[in-house]
């Protein structure tokens, strides 16, 4: 099955074992764009024909885990802005890979019953991952990858300065 049509499949759920399938094929989708799940580097650029130079940035690296940031970098005279902003954590031993944060989601919530603070919970989860999932297919379909980028050690934080 193609990865477009296993994330539309899953547009309509919003369960939490629906959103945990929704980590796991974030996870295949990532190990596809990023072979090296370990991040043996601080910061890579990926560059594509058709797209923005996309930035991977290691943010904290764990025996299990890694978290990291995925992002466009637009500069101008008002300075640096990343759009969107992926922080996203891979659980290695779990092969599940969740994001924690995005600047610039769209706002689609649920409307379902249930305890409120669980729906909240599972509604922003939901649409963070959703648009993690949709992207990581245009970033493949656009040719992106960072198994042979040039990636020199830097420290993240100096790469946003």
């Amino acid at each position: 099955m193609q990865t477009t049509k296993l994330t539309s499949s899953l547009l309509g759920r919003r369960r939490l074992a629906h959103l945990i399938d929704l980590y796991e094929r974030n996870y295949l989708v990532l190990e596809r764009l990023l072979p090296e799940l370990e991040l043996p580097f601080d910061h890579a650029v990926s560059h594509s024909a058709s797209d923005l130079p996309l930035h991977l940035i290691t943010v904290e690296r764990s025996p299990y885990t890694v978290e990291l940031r995925l992002t466009y970098e637009f500069r101008s005279a008002e300075g640096l802005r990343l759009a969107p902003d992926f922080w996203i954590k891979v659980y290695r031993d779990a092969r599940v890979a969740e994001a924690l944060h995005c600047t610039q989601r769209p706002p689609w919530l649920a409307q379902e019953g249930g305890a409120p603070e669980a729906e909240l919970y599972l509604n922003d989860q939901w649409s963070r991952n959703l648009m993690l999932a949709r992207w990581l297919e245009y970033l493949l379909h656009h040719g992106h990858g960072f198994a042979h980028v040039e990636r020199p050690r830097r420290s993240p934080v100096a790469s946003l300065a």
